[in-house]
């Protein structure tokens, strides 16, 4: 029986570590997901586990000691990123209100009830078609007249992914009283760039010619990206200059694609420069143009528009310098903007909304909405 209890420690320690670093590229990045944000809900069988290990009769010995270190190591590990929300969320509010003024936002930025909240219930949806065959799922916000509206743009390596990812993170926005528009976009490597900024040039004129029929403020329009639709959120919304876009949101975002194709190497996670050379058509060298146009840190002007950049420090697929880097830009050109980085988070920070990683993000964008869109 410690025998067991042992490897259940150690299984779900190997398991925690990854709150603490960087996932190697050969383990599933997925895993990130569940110890980052779900890891506060798994502790509990090591802790268990531990109880167990620790009433056992008969004598510890080793393996008994050992076992019950290794649980009591799992265990922290895996609830680490909800101690560590906690101390960022004193924080957080008041960053937030530096960087953008002030907002009226209900609750905290993060709290322990709050980890077993049930997620937002559906909300109603609609499709359209904006562009040709391309589609949008059109969320109304729910018991607010003349709504914002988020453009929301999905990730997935430029190259995968629909409209519909993360649909909690739309419920949650169209029942804080925010329309959404949730975009398809033509992928690579079918259409390469600036196919997809034209996409979403498409969809903010759509949005905005039925601003009327769908109860829409076209004059405060806010666009969010996540990961590889993060990059296109940025790199559209600069080049734009619309003085209807209020904001943007990139969640764990490419900003620079030279320096993406820099450190990106054929056996990393995703095959970085596979990616690039299908999205841009070809390497920095061959692509100049395509490269530039597509990197959201060489537009950056006085007009971009105020940003609001969410990214994990240990994230394996997009290097949390992207947003820093960004936010640097940003603040040299006089831009409102903030990264809100959290150390033990990873890619799709945001999936579980109840999480440590969620709580906060959703905090960030509810504060950040309601100050650009006031």
């Amino acid at each position: 029986m410690r025998a067991t209890l042992l490897s259940i420690g150690l299984l779900f320690s190997c398991l925690g570590l990854l709150t603490v670093f960087r996932a190697p590229d050969w383990v599933d990045w997925r895993l990130t997901i569940l110890a980052g944000q779900f890891g506060y809900i798994l502790s509990l069988l090591p802790l268990g586990a531990f109880v167990l290990a620790w009433y056992l009769p008969g004598d510890k010995g080793l393996l008994g000691a050992g076992a019950c270190a290794a649980c009591a190591a799992a265990a922290a590990l895996l609830f680490l990123p909800c101690a560590q929300a906690w101390a960022m969320a004193r924080g957080l509010p008041a960053a937030l209100e530096r960087s953008f003024g002030p907002s009226r936002v209900a609750g905290e930025p993060f709290t322990f009830a709050g980890l077993f909240r049930p997620w937002p219930e559906a909300a109603p949806r609609s499709t359209w078609a904006y562009s040709g065959a391309l589609q949008l799922d059109f969320y109304p916000a729910i018991g607010r007249p003349m709504a914002p509206c988020v453009i929301v743009i999905h990730g997935g390596g430029w190259d995968d992914g629909d409209r519909g990812q993360v649909p909690q993170f739309n419920d949650w926005l169209a029942r804080s009283g925010y329309s959404v528009a949730d975009i398809s976009y033509r992928l690579a490597p079918g259409a390469t760039w600036p196919a997809q900024r034209e996409d979403v040039a498409a969809a903010v004129a759509f949005v905005k010619g039925h601003a009327a029929a769908w109860n829409i403020d076209a004059r405060r329009l806010v666009i969010l990206g996540r990961s590889a639709g993060g990059q296109i959120a940025e790199a559209s919304a600069y080049a734009l200059h619309d003085p209807d876009i209020r904001g943007v949101v990139a969640l764990y975002a490419p900003s620079d694609m030279s320096f993406a194709w820099k450190w990106g190497r054929p056996d990393d996670a995703l095959n970085s420069p596979r990616l690039l050379r299908q999205l841009l058509g070809g390497t920095p060298e061959t692509a100049r143009p395509a490269y530039d146009s597509a990197s959201a840190i060489l537009l950056v002007d006085p007009r971009s528009p105020p940003t609001l950049l969410v990214h994990g420090v240990i994230d394996t697929l997009v290097w949390n310098r992207h947003s820093e880097r960004l936010s640097a830009r940003l603040t040299e050109a006089g831009v409102p903007n903030l990264v809100v980085s959290m150390p033990w988070a990873a890619h799709a920070l945001e999936f579980n909304l109840s999480g440590p990683a969620g709580q906060l993000t959703t905090y960030s964008v509810a504060w950040f909405l309601g100050a650009v869109c006031r």
